[in-house]
């Protein structure tokens, strides 16, 4: 992605007639590799705060996690970006954490000009439509049935592979022209990150008995509202 803009960047200077260096290109690199860092800070977080939370309360999904990275990784190690692109299931986890709580769950538009919606439904020109990610995702229409059900296993292909929902369908990176920049660096930071501690600690959620139910936050991002207490236990391999 990287390399993208980097030939992006050196391009519309070659078109106005400026040359490039290698400090001007490391700086406009480098800047631009944090803005997107920052950009998805609180979004990734949320993401995988949700995605513990479904797997503490599906058990099942954190034993196949599990065995996806002891079979893909014979021997615990750090990977990168390609190496996690084997991680389907844990890929699937984070899209359906991504689908039942997306971080950013409310996202308007306005029409420069008076439009008619697919529905039917009149447009004025600059009036707001509110569009929620986070009733879409939990549509039966949508989704089918098991809507509100977690299972990564939606988002595997009949051959094994990550099955490709329409961003329209599946808007947490937004849809269109607008779609997130950041989605595959996003993707591979929460696949490093969740792939780290699932392996190495038990998730025991700590919820009840004087505990906060956890429940999502009425803002902006989507967060837990009283944060996400876990008990961390080290598993002995």
């Amino acid at each position: 992605m990287l390399a993208s803009f980097r030939k992006a960047y050196e391009e519309k200077l070659s078109n106005n007639g400026l040359s490039t260096t290698t400090t001007t290109t490391r700086d406009f690199l480098r800047d631009t590799a944090l803005s997107l860092m920052f950009a998805g800070r609180d979004t990734t977080s949320t993401c995988l705060t949700w995605l513990f939370w479904l797997i503490a309360t599906n058990p099942s999904t954190e034993t196949k996690i599990l065995e996806e990275i002891e079979t893909e990784f014979k021997k615990w190690r750090v990977f990168g970006v390609e190496e996690s692109r084997r991680l389907i299931y844990l890929h699937g986890a984070l899209c359906e954490s991504l689908r039942l709580f997306p971080p950013v769950a409310l996202e308007h538009k306005a029409p420069i000009e008076p439009d008619n919606l697919p529905s039917g439904e009149y447009v004025k020109s600059n009036a707001k439509v509110i569009v929620s990610f986070y009733s879409t995702g939990r549509m039966e229409s949508v989704w089918g049935k098991d809507c509100l059900e977690f299972k990564p296993e939606r988002w595997i292909s009949a051959s094994g592979g990550i099955k490709h929902e329409p961003s329209y369908k599946f808007p947490a990176f937004n849809a269109g022209p607008r779609t997130c920049l950041g989605k595959e660096m996003a993707f591979a930071q929460m696949k490093m990150v969740a792939a780290t501690i699932i392996y190495r600690y038990k998730i025991e959620l700590l919820e009840g008995g004087g505990y906060p139910v956890v429940s999502p936050r009425d803002s902006i991002i989507l967060q837990a509202k009283h944060g996400l207490k876990v008990r961390l236990s080290r598993r002995n391999y």
